[in-house]
């Protein structure tokens, strides 16, 4: 398949960026990698070659062969270096992965839903934490509610300067009432998922999924709906919440950074689309712009620092500031 400062504030240039897939970075930005960074294309091939043999041991009889083979193929040259580089460096990322998988327990909240995928989502969200690991992490609530790193999406959802949609969680017990009431009278009007907790995002994300969504509805039949967004930014306390509740919440994540969303892939298929969306988002992070982590349903994007500035620009182009 398959975290920078906190905020580059403006940034200077004679003129405004695009972000329309036909200006976005060569392919060959994607897959070579700087003199200091992991080649992350050897590192996804080595990922997927280790899913093959993680699924051939899915079984509780292989705990032990299981975690004798991730002994061995974590510390290939090409896994190693980006779990080297990440904030908790080679040793404790294999830590927590083992960890993760010790405590695996399937569930149908979970986008987890055996240990091969639990491995796949832990290992290519490495990525992220690898390009993002000098941002600072929304701790809090808090911190993501009065963030001016963030934007709020109503705001602008309001003024049709959106190309995707969201839902938020209702917030009281009439409105969750309300929400299953509309999901029996209509069950597939809308994707089956909670919705946001925090309806915020930074700007260069906003502009991302607005560049993603035009895409996808210049490319998708007539009749197929915007692009939906499942989740953006996410607090630590937020995530520990979700992992409480049995979701595969990894930790440190991208959403705690600020620069990760979700999105719906699996509601497309009854309108002929999912597919199609799939190849966008993919075609996108062979262009270097993305992280992209298949987790069922929904598919976790991570914007790539390379493609920050670029798509900050199309954001004040965009909103006029």
């Amino acid at each position: 398949m398959r975290v920078p400062s906190r905020s580059p504030g403006h940034q200077p240039g004679s003129a405004v960026a695009s972000a329309a897939p036909a200006r976005r970075l060569p392919p060959a930005a994607g897959r070579r990698p700087g003199p200091e960074q992991p080649d992350l294309a050897a590192y996804r091939a080595a990922v997927a070659e280790l899913l093959v043999e993680v699924g051939a041991l899915a079984d509780a009889p292989s705990t032990t062969a299981r975690q004798v083979l991730l002994d061995q193929r974590l510390r290939e040259p090409a896994i190693a270096a980006v779990l080297d580089a990440t904030p908790q460096g080679f040793v404790g990322a294999r830590e927590t992965l083992l960890l993760e998988m010790a405590r695996y327990q399937p569930n149908t909240r979970s986008s987890a839903q055996d240990l091969t995928a639990l491995v796949r989502i832990y290992l290519l969200s490495r990525i992220d934490v690898l390009w993002w690991r000098d941002s600072a992490t929304f701790l809090t609530d808090g911190q993501v509610d009065t963030s001016t790193d963030l934007v709020d999406l109503e705001w602008l959802r309001r003024r049709g300067l959106l190309a995707f949609r969201y839902q938020e969680q209702p917030a009281t017990v009439l409105g969750r009432g309300l929400r299953a009431v509309r999901r029996r009278l209509r069950p597939d009007a809308t994707p089956r998922t909670a919705g946001l907790r925090f309806r915020r995002a930074r700007r260069e994300v906003i502009a991302l999924l607005n560049d993603v969504g035009r895409e996808f509805t210049a490319a998708a039949r007539p009749g197929t709906p915007p692009l939906w967004v499942t989740s953006l930014a996410r607090s630590a306390e937020h995530q520990y919440r979700l992992r409480r509740l049995g979701y595969a919440a990894m930790v440190p994540s991208g959403h705690c950074l600020g620069w990760a969303a979700d999105v719906e892939l699996a509601w497309y298929g009854r309108f002929g689309a999912r597919d199609l969306l799939a190849d966008l988002l993919l075609a996108r992070q062979e262009a270097g712009e993305l992280n992209v982590v298949d987790e069922g349903q929904a598919w976790h994007l991570c914007l790539a620092p390379t493609a920050q500035r670029r798509f900050r620009r199309a954001y004040e182009a965009e909103m006029g500031v």
